[in-house]
Formats: C-alpha cells, sequence, structure tokens
C-alpha cells in the first residue's frame, strides 16, 4: 500500500467526521507534518472555535525520518498534537480518538 492510500482514507474519513485536512507546504522547513486536520468545535455557550492537529502520513511500516522527527518534537513542545498515520487501520484509530 502507498502513502497516498493512507491519505485518501484520511481525507474520506475526516471529511464524513466532519473535520477538513489540509496539505501543508513549509517553505525552509523541512521535516514539517504533511497535513492539518481541523474539527469544529462547538461550545454549550454557542461559542464556536477550531481543534487543529498536524498529521504526518507515511505508507505502511515506514517511521519519520529522525529530521522530520525532530520538527514534531519542535511542534509538541509548543503544545500541538502530532499524528503519524501508516496505515487504514491507524487513520481509523485516529478518527475514532478524536470523534469519542
Amino acid at each position: 500500500m502507498r502513502e497516498s492510500t493512507v491519505e485518501a482514507h484520511l481525507r474520506k474519513k475526516a471529511a464524513a467526521a466532519g473535520a477538513l485536512v489540509r496539505k501543508m507546504i513549509w517553505p525552509g522547513h523541512r521535516g514539517a507534518p504533511d497535513r492539518l486536520v481541523i474539527w469544529p468545535v462547538r461550545f454549550a455557550s454557542g461559542w464556536r472555535s477550531t481543534d487543529i492537529d498536524f498529521v504526518e502520513l507515511k505508507a505502511p511500516g515506514k517511521k519519520p525520518d529522525p529530521h522530520q522527527e525532530r520538527e514534531h518534537e519542535k511542534l509538541r513542545a509548543m503544545g500541538c498534537a502530532v499524528y503519524t498515520l501508516d496505515s487504514i487501520e491507524a487513520v481509523d484509530r485516529y478518527i475514532a480518538e478524536r470523534t469519542s
């Protein structure tokens, strides 16, 4: 299975759950995550916000390269959520976690 198959599954499942998926381009920042997943958040008061995750997509069994891991750790240190998804099952677990 290719990384593009995992990415297509993420787009389909996230859209079905009400989220937006956007491809990220980071000029000058090698190793940054591939995608932003933007989740709507509604509060009882009627106020709206969003919750944003950075997502790194990989072919099954592949892991982020060391320079990618360093960038992910910088984002996590700033309080950002960073996920690495390398399979259809990983996408399904991610969507289930975010929608529960």
